[in-house]
């Protein structure tokens, strides 16, 4: 079974209020207007995952509202704590967990973590320059793997199929 890992990294948070702690940063209104983009490719391309894994954090969870719609119905969705802050490592030890019947997982989280963990997963990919030297808030990098199960996830073994960011959509 090939499965499919998209890694979203939230979309822009608001810093107008300073006072908030960081957890509690909402969305800006250009990362609601990047969400919905967002939103509108995983319509387009029939991104439908067996599984949402979400950091607690405000910022991820509106990102989720917004791109939920474009989910299916079929889709599980997880607020898990250990997404925030959310290192690499921690995330990957969050994989490791998932069911193998599980063919596709959308995590949502935060940099560096979600950046880092692309980068350990993918031995290849025609964006991973790209990827490797920025990951934006809102964008979405498809991984696939070929040979390992979810629990033994591990260095290279997933392809970057795709990387996209909100910018560049339409």
């Amino acid at each position: 079974m090939v499965r499919t890992l998209y890694l979203l990294r939230h979309a822009k948070s608001s810093w107008s209020d300073p006072s908030l702690p960081d957890e509690e940063r909402p969305l800006a209104p250009r990362g609601r207007r990047d969400a919905k983009r967002i939103a509108a490719h995983l319509r387009e391309h029939r991104i439908e995952p067996g599984l949402v894994l979400c950091s607690p954090a405000e910022r991820t969870r509106e990102t989720l509202e917004l791109v939920r719609p474009a989910l299916g119905q079929a889709t599980t969705v997880r607020i898990e704590p250990d997404l925030y802050p959310g290192l690499s490592e921690e995330l990957l030890d969050l994989l490791h967990g998932v069911s193998d019947d599980t063919a596709s997982v959308l995590l949502i989280g935060h940099n560096p973590g979600v950046q880092g963990l692309a980068l350990r997963l993918a031995a290849a990919g025609s964006d991973l320059e790209r990827l490797r030297e920025k990951f934006p808030t809102g964008a979405l990098a498809t991984l696939t793997i070929a040979r390992a199960r979810w629990e033994r996830l591990g260095a290279g073994d997933a392809v970057l199929a795709a990387f996209v960011v909100p910018r560049r959509l339409a």
